[in-house]
């Protein structure tokens, strides 16, 4: 198993515990198109002031820009290194990207509350506001300054509105990298202001084959098991093969299984260990409406219709979890809300 470096940081929210962190990852398998389309940009010496990488949670957005930072940091938009922007981690400016410590990178994110210790629930405007003064700095070694907002969806209003206006006035050799799960709840003058790099899930064989480089140990036929449950997601199924990740699959399928009659005492104490797991909420919704996808996704295939209710139910518990999480609600009262939901679609009709 391909271990982390170092000890994650208070807000690595996006490191899979045990593993790489995205900026020391090398690895980004299945995504040409979005990698290949940001290559010819930058060794063509015309790239964007700003991308904005789409995709769903653990599909490479973190590590695609960590790779162009990479890149322009250590060559600049020039053609001077390779045609997959693969710069080596021995490389100076790579050294100090996976040390935090370049000064022509800056990664804003969610930050520690000083009273609690914990996350906060959104990126603050303090936060975007620090763009204004980075991007004012002299520029650095290879003379570019990249920011990587990780992820666009956690800002709230004041700081959309803040990135907005850094957005009209791009500073020169200054790249902006916004990373965003749902880009559809971004203000569409923020889409408009950027290019886009569309990630699409990874395809089975793909993940088994980065499954084999992350999890050596384990049989191919567990790692097939995996990449079928995770939604063409490396991260979420690395996550299903580390801690509880794989029984949080599996009572997300049990959930929708038993929608019509659920058990309220099994629910209850499901609540509570989400409660007790770190993303716990997080991760269970994301399991939970990936494998209602995947069953829409089967039945409309097969020709099924009267969908429509379970797709409107679908983009209801993806909203649902993700103000859930982000507000930092009781995971109790967010399942049980969740089911009540999904209860009642199911007893006009299983999927």
């Amino acid at each position: 198993m391909a271990k982390r470096s170092a000890a994650p940081e208070p807000n690595d929210s996006d490191r899979v515990e045990g593993f790489a962190h995205p900026r020391e990852n090398l690895d980004l398998l299945g995504q040409d198109i979005a990698l290949g389309r940001a290559a010819r940009a930058l060794r063509a010496g015309r790239p964007p002031s700003a991308w904005l990488i789409t995709g769903a949670p653990g599909t490479g957005k973190a590590t695609l820009a960590y790779r162009i930072a990479r890149y322009l940091l250590a060559h600049g938009a020039t053609d001077a290194g390779p045609e997959d922007l693969a710069v080596p981690l021995d490389d100076p400016a790579a050294r100090q990207v996976t040390a935090q410590s370049h000064p022509g990178l800056l990664v804003l994110k969610r930050a520690i509350n000083p009273r609690t210790g914990k996350l906060m629930t959104v990126l603050s405007v303090d936060e975007i506001r620090r763009l204004s003064d980075f991007f004012g700095m002299t520029s650095g070694a290879g003379g570019w300054r990249v920011a990587i907002v990780d992820t666009a969806d956690d800002m709230n209003d004041n700081a959309a509105n803040a990135l907005l206006k850094m957005l009209e006035e791009p500073p020169g050799n200054a790249m902006l990298l916004l990373l965003s799960n749902t880009p559809g709840r971004l203000l569409p003058t923020i889409r408009s202001r950027c290019q886009r790099l569309d990630l699409r899930p990874l395809p089975d064989a793909v993940l088994e084959k980065l499954l084999a480089h992350h999890l050596p140990d384990m049989s191919a036929s567990e790692r097939a098991a995996l990449a079928r449950l995770s939604g063409g997601s490396i991260g979420a199924a690395l996550t299903l093969a580390t801690g509880e990740g794989g029984a949080l699959a599996q009572e997300a399928d049990r959930l929708i299984d038993q929608a019509r009659d659920p058990d309220l005492l099994a629910l209850l104490a499901l609540g509570e260990k989400l409660g007790r797991m770190r993303d716990g909420l997080d991760n269970f919704g994301n399991f939970l409406t990936e494998a209602l996808a995947d069953r829409i996704r089967a039945k409309a295939h097969s020709g099924a219709g009267g969908l429509d209710r379970w797709v409107a139910l679908l983009g209801r518990l993806e909203q649902g979890f993700s103000r859930a999480t982000g507000l930092n609600l009781e995971p109790r009262q967010a399942v049980l809300t969740a089911v009540r939901d999904l209860s009642g679609v199911a007893r006009r009709g299983t999927l």
